[in-house]
């Protein structure tokens, strides 16, 4: 007879269904674990015999063979040590032939016997539950497995001696409940920045539309303190949006005792982070930061200090919102559709040019620095906005402006444009539509394309600027409540690809105008 229990292999954020095949035969005593295991994997041997000690039961003198199938697909990580100590207790005679029936079990094994939480009780939950299917795993994972929902039934045991009780009936195990709904952490206000009104506007205009910001400026212009504020302005996530934002963080082991958050994920990695902390990979290909991400904000402060592989990395997830880690035997691809929010100085002094103060670094260092970015990056940036020197004047001043919630509000009703023309697409804003129907909900009026027009061919712009000048004029109609694209929409989108001034907005559209 040979035991068989179902299991999970996690490919990306898919948990693939995995059958543990367990065989006692006469021979030499082993216990031998077959089927691409890694090192996890096979210690999961060692662990299964102390755990079986701990609760009064020893290995028999007989050969033991466990069958991971199928044999092809590598298995990783410690999660396959409960449904192997399943399939041998069932072997043994320890617990009834059926106790793996219905059910797909996940578990790292303790020592004493004891079941120990796993990374990707979510996704195995929503696996198992789509098969017809209960799940087993730690109680430490039941509160995060529950939320999958459905009439699948998840026991949650804390050792193996409840589990084997549970199944003989002396024990019986109540269901889990889900973990808290977290409400969204209050964000700090955006009344609170002094100055920096065309900044301000940029922000207001990303949260609306979902766009890539960059942000230029010397030190204590505010770059990092309106990066801070952008979550506050950001609506809350739909119930689709996160459960796909839950199950990479359950894959990451970031949802603490099951809980969940309808707040947009905002990512904000050092600029010393590698290749593989920001689009994902290592030994198990993890989930990176622009996969931590996905749905959010990531924010790169002092953007030309990150390795120039790094990010140039991130070319294809802004363009395609996945990521796609490739391995000699097998490809992981991880969802990825973030929005990038950049903040860098001028120059490595810190102030450009324009501050008319002398640099030590000589007089090419802004050039020098700002090379460090690629122009495909850049090309990649809706809108990039300089932030000049905050003035003792504007420190001085009285608070004025609008706060968070008022333009949080904007923000909604320019989304909820967005979410209608969007149809079945949840979640997708002016910055994701794709670009054919693009073509039809943000044409501009003949004065808005003339200047278009005149503008890309004075300006150099790229065939992607050109298209996402059209994403932001379509986005800024939408603010405005506008049912079309008209000219003042596109000389302001226009006026966010410039990076010779820090003009304010109204200025930009003005010398535009005249200009064309």
């Amino acid at each position: 007879m040979v035991a068989q229990v179902t299991t999970f292999a996690f490919h990306g954020v898919e948990a693939r269904p995995v059958t543990v095949q367990v065989q006692l035969v006469g021979g030499q005593p082993a216990f031998a674990v077959v089927g691409l295991p890694d090192k996890a994997v096979s210690e999961a041997r060692e662990r299964v015999r102390a755990a079986l000690s701990a609760v009064g039961l020893g290995l028999p003198p007989k050969r033991i063979t466990v069958n991971l199938a199928p044999a092809d697909l590598p298995k990783e990580g410690s999660h396959y040590d409960l449904a192997i100590a399943l399939g041998v207790l069932i072997e043994m005679g320890a617990a009834p032939h059926d106790a793996g029936a219905g059910f797909a079990v996940m578990g790292e094994l303790g020592l004493d016997g004891s079941i120990a939480p796993v990374a990707g009780a979510l996704p195995a939950a929503v696996s198992a539950n789509a098969m017809g299917l209960g799940l087993i795993c730690p109680a430490a994972s039941g509160a995060e497995a529950a939320w999958a929902g459905g009439e699948a039934e998840i026991i949650a045991p804390k050792s193996l001696i409840q589990l084997v009780n549970h199944f003989k009936g002396t024990q019986v195990l109540s269901a889990p409940a889900p973990g808290a709904l977290e409400a969204a952490a209050a964000a700090p206000d955006l009344i609170d920045v002094k100055g920096q009104e065309t900044a301000k506007r940029a922000l207001e205009i990303a949260a609306a539309g979902g766009h890539n910001l960059l942000m230029v400026g010397p030190p204590g212009a505010g770059k990092s303190m309106l990066a801070a504020r952008l979550p506050g302005l950001l609506p809350s996530l739909s119930p689709a949006e996160m459960l796909e934002i839950s199950m990479i963080q359950s894959l990451a082991g970031l949802l603490e005792d099951g809980r969940l958050t309808r707040a947009r994920p905002f990512r904000a990695p050092h600029h010393s982070a590698s290749m593989a902390a920001m689009i994902g990979g290592g030994v198990r290909a993890k989930p990176g930061e622009a996969s931590l991400a996905h749905r959010g904000v990531l924010f790169l402060d002092e953007l030309p200090e990150f390795s120039a592989p790094v990010l140039d990395s991130l070319r294809q997830p802004l363009e395609t919102g996945d990521v796609l880690i490739a391995r000699a035997n097998f490809h992981v691809r991880y969802p990825a559709r973030f929005q990038l929010v950049a903040a860098m100085n001028p120059c490595r002094c810190g102030y450009g040019k324009a501050s008319g103060r002398a640099c030590g670094r000589g007089p090419n260092c802004e050039e020098v620095y700002q090379s460090r970015i690629s122009g495909p990056l850049l090309d990649r940036m809706d809108l990039t906005v300089s932030l000049p020197a905050v003035t003792p004047a504007d420190l001085a001043a009285p608070v004025q402006g609008e706060d968070t919630k008022t333009v949080a509000r904007r923000v909604a009703g320019a989304r909820a444009l967005q979410q209608e023309r969007g149809g079945a697409a949840d979640g997708a804003t002016n910055a994701s539509v794709p670009d054919a129907v693009l073509g039809k909900i943000a044409v501009p009026d003949a004065e808005g394309a003339a200047l278009l027009s005149r503008a890309a061919e004075t300006l150099h712009f790229s065939a992607r600027a050109y298209m996402r000048i059209l994403r932001v004029a379509r986005t800024l109609a939408d603010l405005d409540g506008a049912d079309g694209v008209k000219r003042r929409h596109v000389a302001e989108a226009v006026s966010f690809r410039r990076r010779e001034t820090g003009e304010p907005v109204e200025a930009a559209r003005a010398s535009l105008s005249a200009a064309f």
